[in-house]
């Protein structure tokens, strides 16, 4: 038997780990979470300063007995969940699992799954940091005051089954706002002025009016630009300055967890789910070459700061890579200006410096590889030279008024650029137009044209996820590490939908807003929500206790839910909605009310008339990014008599249809596995190369690996006994839902 135990909270991170320790280590996991508060209590001891009752999340006895039985076999163990809050409350469960052994438990650190740094982590062991549990526990308690407080509140006023959540409920309320922006949102019209000009020797050139008396020109309708432009005609144009410049541009810093988000999102179309997937699996180690390696940095983090190591490791690759001009003398640091940023862990970037992403293609899936490509190019990028371009800026005038401008950009060395050039999806860098080389100051220029064009204003655009998480980040809102957490959980209560790439907020998302914006003014808000992860951040920096940071958002908290309590009836009521309709049944007028399946049509006679119908409205079709194959055009999703479909978005010029993909590759001939329905209308999924392959699942498969198979997928299973859960079909091993969830409901970086 080892004698040193060390457990983690992943399967495929303790997979990794035991390849690089070897006989002397027994690695265990514990498959997230062992002990939470009970699900169907509140589990929190108000009148005792809010004392938790923390249970054993179930089936998680088995792995508890395993845990034991590995510790009472070892000398040491070792703790090495992530390096968070959330890790380190995981780690903290476990000690106390442990206590009644007569062990050392110490907790380790590992910042990435090398062999540096798993060596790093051992040889520095230390206690559990009280702070960071006490944090982690302030955040799931004020959570679940908030939603076993709300969400009752919720169900009296429109119907069971809903939920509200602290941080949740603000990202819905700022999706909400923007769309009513939107909706309010009135054009105005503006123009602008184009000359075409041309010197003595040179090609026609175009200038923009750029100040009229030194001011910006406010032109705002055809009248006044017709006026500006007869004003202009018998004016000469003469050249006034023209300055020549090099300008530099350097490189973004390298990611952090919400800006990994975002540019994920834009470029490669990952939901913040998807992304924080997929980084995982590249922190706990990846199959390559036959050796499995942790090919990133822990991925949950708002630091953009490097280590020195790597700061020396970049500079050489540079110079292998892309050649010695391109390489700093002086390694590059940044900082952030933001004022939560937690500085516990470096920036996300490579641990395996040596490995570009040409050297793995072809040994990661598809979408691991175009990650870590993002990743690697942009840490690269990071330390690169600037960018050098030539500008020139040409400022031509028309009398004392008017003065028109030029600018021009040559890309003189592309620097940085060339690392960003190779992300997947490429790099467009700034191009301006040509501008003319032989014109001279006080030159006259000829007007061959003078192009106005009329414009109008814009409505702020729709929130995707990418912008979304920007939005969230820059309040403050939640964590980078809870972000795709968030988006999920709006998705999943039908709060928000898809629109293409659009955020929409549904029917029942505008009123679950409005309710508690109108009832909880001052607890649904960003600048008091911003404000408690600053109350955290102070947690955990051992600055403020727990207990009153809780105690102090409770009180104002339990007197606003006080004040709405009795008046649920009341509320409920004015969400109902008149029609001119009348109950064939009574003849009083049928109003439309909530339940569970939506809107509908009830007598408003209830409760001597209890008449009620479905309500006659047309659901609009769900927008995808799936492309049409008959005519290109977009496709989206619909419901027939067998279930939901893809249908062409042109339809009925095109009546191109398919089943519905889940993302999962076939295990047999490598087709989509899509959502079908049987004779009876149950759900099952199969391959949509059918009839020549017929393998089919009842359960959902899920695009992710086994961790003790390495089996392509997982499907999704329910029992009674067990609830939520994930399952290999080939090992038969259970999961816990949360490694679907990227095994974080509320961490923190």
């Amino acid at each position: 038997m080892a004698k040193n135990l060390l457990i983690v909270e992943s399967p495929s991170k303790a997979k990794t780990l035991q390849k690089y320790l070897g006989k002397d280590f027994s690695v265990k996991s514990s498959v997230g979470h062992i002990r939470d508060l009970p699900k169907k209590q509140l589990g929190i001891d108000i009148e005792n300063n809010f004392t938790p009752t923390y249970t054993t999340i179930r089936g998680k006895g088995k792995i508890i007995k395993e845990l034991k039985n590995a510790a009472a076999n070892s000398e040491v163990v070792y703790l090495g969940t992530d390096p968070d809050r959330e890790g380190e409350a995981i780690a903290w469960h476990i000690s106390k699992i442990l206590n009644g052994d007569r062990k050392e438990i110490y907790r380790v650190l590992f910042h990435e799954i090398t062999q540096s740094g798993i060596t790093s982590g051992l040889q520095n062991p230390q206690s559990i940091n009280a702070n960071l549990v006490d944090a982690q526990q302030a955040r799931r308690i004020l959570d679940r005051l908030v939603g076993y407080q709300v969400s009752p509140f919720l169900w009296k006023t429109l119907y069971r089954g809903l939920s509200a959540g602290r941080v949740q409920s603000v990202a819905l309320r700022i999706i909400v706002e923007r769309e009513r922006e939107i909706e309010a949102f009135v054009p105005e019209e503006y123009w602008s002025l184009h000359a075409h000009l041309q010197g003595e020797s040179t090609e026609v050139f175009v200038a923009d009016l750029h100040k009229i008396d030194g001011e910006d020109p406010d032109i705002g309708s055809e009248e006044e630009m017709n006026t500006l432009i007869a004003d202009l005609q018998d004016r000469d144009f003469i050249v006034d300055t023209i300055q020549k410049k090099t300008v530099s541009k350097n490189p973004y810093p390298p990611y952090t967890t919400s800006l990994l988000q975002q540019d994920a999102a834009y470029k490669l179309r990952f939901s913040p789910k998807r992304t924080m997937a997929l980084a995982q699996r590249l922190y706990e180690g990846v199959n390559v070459g036959g050796e499995t390696l942790g090919l990133i940095t822990y991925m949950r983090t708002d630091s953009t700061r490097l280590a020195n190591e790597a700061l020396q490791s970049a500079q050489k690759v540079i110079g292998e890579w892309a050649g010695k001009k391109y390489q700093l003398a002086k390694p590059r640091q940044y900082t952030s200006k933001k004022s939560q940023v937690q500085d516990a862990h470096e920036a996300i970037r490579p641990t395996q410096f040596h490995l570009p992403p040409e050297k793995v293609k072809g040994q990661l899936p598809a979408d691991l590889f175009k990650l870590y490509s993002l990743i690697w190019y942009r840490m690269i990028g990071s330390q690169m030279k600037a960018a050098k371009y030539d500008r020139t800026t040409i400022d031509v005038t028309a009398g004392e008024e008017y003065l028109f401008r030029c600018t021009g950009s040559i890309l003189k060395f592309d620097g940085y650029l060339k690392a960003y050039s190779a992300m997947p999806g490429g790099y467009e860098y700034d191009k301006d137009q040509t501008v003319p080389e032989s014109l001279e100051e006080g030159e006259q220029v000829a007007v061959r044209e003078l192009e106005p064009k009329q414009h109008f204003t814009n409505p702020p655009p729709h929130y995707n996820e990418s912008s979304l998480v920007k939005e969230l980040d820059k309040q403050g809102i939640g964590r980078p590490s809870t972000y795709s957490q968030i988006i999920t959980t709006l998705y999943d209560r039908d709060y928000v939908r898809r629109n293409g790439r659009h955020l929409l907020p549904t029917d029942l998302g505008y009123t679950v807003n409005d309710v508690l914006v109108k009832y909880f003014p001052n607890i649904f808000n960003t600048e008091f929500t911003a404000r408690m992860e600053d109350e955290l951040d102070k947690i955990e920096e051992g600055k403020d206790a727990w207990v009153s940071v809780v105690k102090d958002f409770y009180g104002p908290f339990r007197k606003s839910l006080s004040a709405v309590e009795h008046r649920s009836k009341d509320i409920k009521e004015s969400l109902q909605e008149e029609t001119e309709e009348v109950c064939e049944k009574c003849g009083s007028p049928m109003v439309i009310k909530w339940g569970r399946n939506g809107k509908f049509l009830a007598c408003s006679a209830f409760p001597e008339c209890k008449n009620t119908k479905p309500l006659e409205t047309q659901a609009e079709p769900e927008q995808t990014d799936e492309i049409c194959e008959k005519c290109g055009g977009p496709m989206v999703i619909k419901s027939g008599r067998y279930g939901r479909f893809l249908a062409c978005g042109n339809y009925p010029e095109c009546k191109s249809t398919k089943p519905i993909p889940v993302g999962v590759k076939c295990p047999e001939d490598g087709g989509e596995i899509v959502e079908r329905r049987s004779r009876k209308g149950k759900v099952f999924y199969g391959c949509a190369n059918y009839p020549d392959c017929k393998f089919a699942v009842w359960d959902k498969p899920i695009d992710m690996k086994c961790p003790e198979c390495d089996a392509s997928f997982l499907v999704e299973k329910h029992t009674k006994s067990k609830g939520d859960f994930l399952r290999c079909l080939t090992c038969k091993s259970e999961f816990p839902m949360e490694m679907a969830q990227d095994e974080e409901v509320e961490g923190a970086a």
